[in-house]
């Protein structure tokens, strides 16, 4: 049974920084493509930050310079340094693994960012 476990969120001010962690049990995160999406109030689930299983790292333009994606396949969790943390941040935080053929699609249960004064 593939489990993706996202934790590190809470409250924040803005300016501040956070780094939210998924830990992956039943796959192995090197092998598949790695995303961190949010999904605001309201709002569609937005992509955030890839890696794939070559490393390769590619960021949204609202995150870029200010978020960084990153994995420990040795740990077999994804990670997502947050800086300079702004309102419009805030929202609901998910860890996405997807297979390289685009066959298998996994979710965790997301965890909560809020960027306020």
């Amino acid at each position: 049974q593939v489990q993706l476990v996202e934790s590190g969120g809470g409250l924040v001010q803005p300016g501040g920084s956070l780094r939210l962690s998924c830990a992956a049990s039943g796959i192995m995160i090197r092998g598949y493509i790695m995303a961190w999406y949010r999904q605001a109030p309201g709002n569609q689930r937005d992509l955030l930050a890839t890696i794939t299983a070559f490393g390769r790292i590619d960021s949204a333009d609202s995150v870029k310079g200010r978020f960084t994606i990153s994995r420990d396949a040795a740990k077999n969790t994804l990670y997502l340094q947050m800086n300079r943390l702004k309102p419009e941040d805030t929202g609901v935080y998910y860890c996405n693994a997807r297979s390289i053929q685009g066959t298998e699609d996994f979710w965790g249960q997301g965890t909560q960012v809020t960027v306020s004064s």
